[in-house]
């Protein structure tokens, strides 16, 4: 996708997934591509219909979540597009996880202590942890995120006291709430990670949350078994992505060369994303193919009218 110009518009910021336009210095445009990512390196292929996704199970979760923190989102007037208020982010990524498993597991099997706060002990691989752990990171602008403590992100004036009080009970509640909407479709919310900003001094939800990007979904059933066995549990994540990668020895590092990436492998990461997103959301996925003229005049019509009502 190439990028756009819209009416009013006052910066762009091309993410790993995402294009960002700013408009009027008060509303962002957010283009959810088909680009996708791992390792903080974007891959050579487009994945079909992964923007898609991402962006109508995003607005979904958003509407759900609305009653227990205010968020960033107006409307979704394409199907890979959201319209939302331009906030002041926090750099930082508020990383919670129910499950021991992906970077946490790494780390325990290393030592038990992440972002400043030891692990329990006699933990498995995907075994839940007592209470819910939050493990921030910073936000790069460029490369690797890197964690962090609570004591350091208030030493560093990432955030406040007051503030980061603020974000952990909303990161907790969301996430309490993520897993309750997940629990529902037969799906274990494992880890997530949110990110907040600032919108007239209020504290706010941004961006995406909830989806196979930023989640890992373990199915419910017969999740005990598999953990009582030793077997490996069920996913519905990006992680088996990750996993592809790592088994043909990329992982981001500095010389690594990303494996081909065949048609019928660019298909198979397609299904699963689509999968994803009829199990969380308990509806058949509907592709909608517009062209990029359609979707451009879409959003306009919808920022005209936004921005008359302001």
């Amino acid at each position: 996708m190439n990028s756009l110009k819209f009416p009013g518009q006052t910066a762009f910021y091309k993410g790993k997934v995402r294009d960002v336009y700013t408009i009027n210095d008060h509303f962002l445009v957010m283009l959810a591509s088909d680009r996708i990512s791992a390792f903080d390196v974007v891959l050579p292929r487009l994945i079909p219909y992964k923007g898609q996704v991402l962006n109508q199970i995003a607005a979904f979760m958003l509407e759900q979540t609305k009653s227990v923190c205010p968020n960033w989102l107006i409307n979704s007037p394409a199907p890979n597009v959201s319209i939302g208020h331009l906030c002041v982010p926090f750099k930082i990524e508020m990383v919670v996880r129910g499950n021991l498993v992906g970077h946490a597991w790494r780390t325990y099997q290393q030592g038990r202590v992440l972002c400043g706060q030891i692990m329990p002990d006699g933990l498995k691989e995907n075994d839940f942890f007592p209470t819910p752990l939050i493990t921030p990171s910073t936000k790069a602008a460029a490369g690797h995120d890197e964690d962090i403590s609570a004591e350091e992100i208030i030493h560093q004036g990432l955030a406040t006291k007051e503030e980061w009080a603020t974000l952990k009970q909303y990161t907790l509640a969301l996430f309490e709430k993520g897993k309750e909407l997940a629990l529902k479709q037969g799906l274990i919310l494992a880890d997530t990670k949110y990110e907040f900003g600032k919108l007239n001094g209020e504290i706010v939800l941004m961006d995406e949350i909830h989806t196979p990007d930023s989640s890992r979904y373990f199915y419910a059933d017969g999740f005990e078994e598999r953990q009582l066995k030793g077997e490996r549990q069920l996913q519905l994540s990006k992680e088996f992505v990750r996993e592809w990668l790592i088994a043909n020895d990329f992982m981001g590092k500095t010389g690594q060369v990303v494996p081909e990436m065949t048609d019928e492998w660019v298909q198979t990461i397609s299904k699963r994303y689509i999968q994803l997103y009829e199990q969380l959301i308990g509806e058949a996925f509907v592709p909608v193919d517009l062209t990029e003229e359609e979707m451009y005049n879409q959003t306009i019509e919808a920022l005209s009218k936004i921005q008359e009502g302001v």
